[in-house]
């Protein structure tokens, strides 16, 4: 592409998930209604967990963390969609979206930490339960938090900055709901070349190695479960780590299904589709799952508003 045809442009163009103006109603509301669900669900946990001092453990403290990140996440692209639908306007400003970029990866980049991080939990609480408190002290969980913290904000704004060096050529439409960064990546005149390599190098470093982590913590687990005599014990110590399992697991599939369908160039309305899952889904899933399997945070909940949470 020659420089005279390339520019720096001012605002992108939003597809969202469909161009029919009949599904945008529906769309509004089923989104807005998740949206709604999400926050107000993980604001319960964070409250549950603040007000009760039985939940002032290391697990419960990752979970308010995790709950806080889902808020987050789910708010750096939600509320702009609907903003978009209901003033029939599809506009993202150039800052905007470098602006979600940078959120969206220190969120996504914050969930996969705190997950490997409630996986170590975990494996401490399982597999060395009489030193789990000395292990897990007060100091050891606020310095994993940091650390996730710092490693997610460094990878978003490595991201971001290299974001500044594009140019785009005519095409500023995404064929997406938000400002992802493959689709970005994609839609430069300028040389990618280098975007590419720190983008997958960061993907195989950052999410592969917690993953990693993660899959050690369990299999070690497993292996401290099949050793536990009773079957009684075997289900106490299991139901312990089954939310959180449930947790990376749709998290990481859904986190698959995005990476191969964006692998095909001609699905990306595919690839937002998918999307929703990690994005929106996920986040909004979470509260559920912990509360339903979890007896304490049940009787958290029952204290604050008033009647049995199912």
């Amino acid at each position: 592409m020659e420089p005279g045809n390339e520019t720096q442009i001012s605002k992108f163009h939003l597809l969202g998930l469909s161009e029919d103006p009949q599904q945008q109603p529906f769309i509004f509301g089923l989104f807005l209604s998740m949206y709604l669900i999400t926050v107000f669900g993980n604001l319960l946990i964070i409250l549950a967990v603040s007000s009760d001092s039985h939940l002032h453990m290391p697990m419960y403290f990752f979970l308010t963390n995790l709950s806080f990140v889902d808020i987050c996440f789910t708010s750096t692209t939600i509320p702009k969609m609907l903003w978009n639908i209901q003033t029939q306007s599809k506009v993202i400003t150039y800052e905007g979206c470098i602006t979600q970029i940078y959120f969206l990866i220190l969120f996504a980049g914050s969930e996969i930490f705190l997950l490997s991080v409630m996986a170590y939990d975990r494996f401490v609480a399982i597999c060395h339960p009489l030193h789990y408190t000395v292990i897990m002290n007060p100091q050891l969980c606020g310095l994993l938090v940091l650390v996730s913290w710092i490693m997610s904000i460094l990878n978003s704004l490595l991201h971001s900055l290299m974001m500044l060096r594009f140019s785009f050529c005519t095409h500023f439409q995404i064929s997406h709901f938000f400002c992802e960064l493959n689709q970005m990546i994609q839609l430069a005149c300028s040389d990618t070349f280098l975007n590419n390599l720190v983008m997958y190098f960061a993907a195989v470093l950052l999410c592969g190695g917690p993953f990693a982590g993660i899959l050690y913590s369990y299999s070690k687990i497993v292996s401290a479960i099949c050793r536990i005599s009773s079957a009684q014990g075997k289900y106490k110590a299991f139901s312990t780590c089954a939310s959180h399992l449930s947790v990376v697991s749709s998290f990481y599939c859904t986190l698959l299904g995005v990476y191969l369908s964006s692998a095909a160039p001609q699905t990306a309305h595919s690839s937002a589709v998918v999307s929703v899952m990690y994005t929106v889904v996920t986040p909004m899933l979470n509260p559920f799952i912990y509360t339903l399997r979890n007896k304490d945070i049940k009787r958290a909940l029952k204290g604050i508003i008033g009647v049995p949470v199912m």
